[in-house]
């Protein structure tokens, strides 16, 4: 009997130690007000210059897919794709090489007619509005190499495409989906090892004040990452970003030195949290599956679309069938159509993963104002606050209002 008072006496002395004094409550927390106070820190003249930046993106998708279609009509109509084919039946007999030497052609040729373009979007457009560092030799040298790259990885592709074309004619758009999905998949997996160093550097991060807690992140969530990495990226740009990659043993954690520098650890710790979401949600994994999808949709489509095409115009324009490498061009702007319609979805796809990723990241490291802060700074070249169906069309990351919305909104449940 005497425990049994003491207990309830402890137990009442318990509940009216944790009342509030006087029986106040804490004022509600306005998730609004709270994120209108955070878009309020971008100066107006910031604001304007990332809107300016992101809307002529816009355009760009645009200008981008109607100079592409220019090309390829260029080259069927002028009848140059037709040569570039002839000329690669004249220096080798072997069918695989003959689809390289085209490919090759093909490629100096584009890679020329879209220079202008490409400086303007790459070089002069990042430069007027403060995201490049390069100057134009630097950044010239890195396009040489990625021109390089392409004529090697993207001639094996097309030669193993073609190949499947020529041999399983009448269900080529089948295998020849399977194929480019495992080309991509495989280059997934070389990039980080083979083809990143070969543009930035990449060393292990020394600083135990920001690795320890990364790593600990990692571990609490599952990520078998025993190292750190940082990459140069400030040689190129001022974005900031991290990546966590890999699997079965491969796997690492990337800082680019831009993060490293300008944000703070609960920033840092806000990044990593969502990368680490997007690598425990396995999306890498669930993209693929996406683009498998798409590919396959892709290939059906372009092969009606050839068939009745070349029935069209094949003989005008000196094409032999769809088994001809000289077919290229009319293939890539079959694909630039599609891949301009379906950029709405695409982005819509992709905007979702990101959004799951920023909830994981926020209960993982629990830092909304961290999280709040790194958008801004993403704010920098995205836009800031578009209206819904701007956002639902044109951006594959949430907007910053969205990502700022929701760390406010999980502060107010957390508090």
């Amino acid at each position: 009997m005497f425990r049994t008072l003491l207990a309830l006496l402890v137990l009442s002395a318990g509940v009216m130690w944790c009342q509030p004094v006087g029986g106040s409550r804490a004022p509600a927390f306005d998730v609004v007000a709270a994120t209108d106070a955070y878009l309020a820190k971008v100066p107006a003249e910031k604001k304007a210059q990332s809107d300016a930046y992101f809307e002529g993106g816009y355009w760009l998708i645009l200008w981008d897919f109607l100079y592409a279609a220019a090309v390829s009509v260029l080259l069927l109509s002028t009848h140059l794709s037709a040569r570039m084919r002839s000329f690669a039946e004249r220096i080798t007999p072997y069918q695989p090489l003959r689809t390289f030497a085209y490919w090759a052609q093909y490629l100096v040729v584009t890679f020329v007619v879209g220079a202008p373009l490409a400086v303007y979007e790459g070089f002069i457009r990042e430069h007027q509005y403060g995201l490049a560092t390069q100057t134009f030799g630097p950044w010239l040298g890195d396009q040489l190499k990625t021109f390089a790259v392409t004529l090697f990885l993207g001639g094996f592709a097309i030669a193993v495409l073609f190949g499947i074309v020529r041999r399983l004619p009448r269900t080529w758009h089948i295998w020849g989906a399977v194929a480019a999905f495992a080309l991509v998949a495989v280059q997934a997996m070389i990039f980080p090892v083979f083809i990143a160093p070969l543009f930035n550097q990449y060393t292990k991060l020394d600083d135990p004040a920001i690795r320890e807690p990364i790593l600990s992140l990692a571990r609490a969530n599952g990520i078998p990452a025993t190292e750190v990495y940082k990459v140069d990226a400030s040689r190129q740009s001022t974005r900031i970003s991290a990546n966590v990659s890999g699997f079965l043993g491969t796997e690492r954690i990337t800082l680019n030195d831009n993060l490293l520098t300008r944000a703070t650890l609960p920033e840092i710790m806000s990044v990593m949290g969502h990368e680490m979401g997007h690598y425990v949600l396995n999306h890498a994994y669930k993209g693929l599956l996406v683009f498998l999808i798409v590919l396959a949709v892709f290939f059906a489509g372009m092969r009606r679309a050839l068939e009745w095409s070349l029935g069209r115009w094949g003989a005008r324009w000196e094409i032999r069938g769809v088994s001809d490498p000289a077919v290229l061009p009319l293939a890539v702007l079959i694909i630039s159509i599609f891949s301009f319609l379906y950029t709405p979805i695409g982005n819509t796809v992709t905007r979702t993963m990101e959004y799951e990723a920023d909830m994981y990241g926020l209960n993982a490291v629990r830092q909304p104002d961290g999280f709040a802060d790194i958008a801004l700074k993403l704010a920098e070249y995205r836009k800031l606050s578009p209206g819904p169906l701007e956002e639902m069309i044109f951006f594959d990351h949430p907007s910053g209002r969205t990502r700022i919305f929701s760390a406010m909104r999980w502060k107010a449940e957390n508090r």
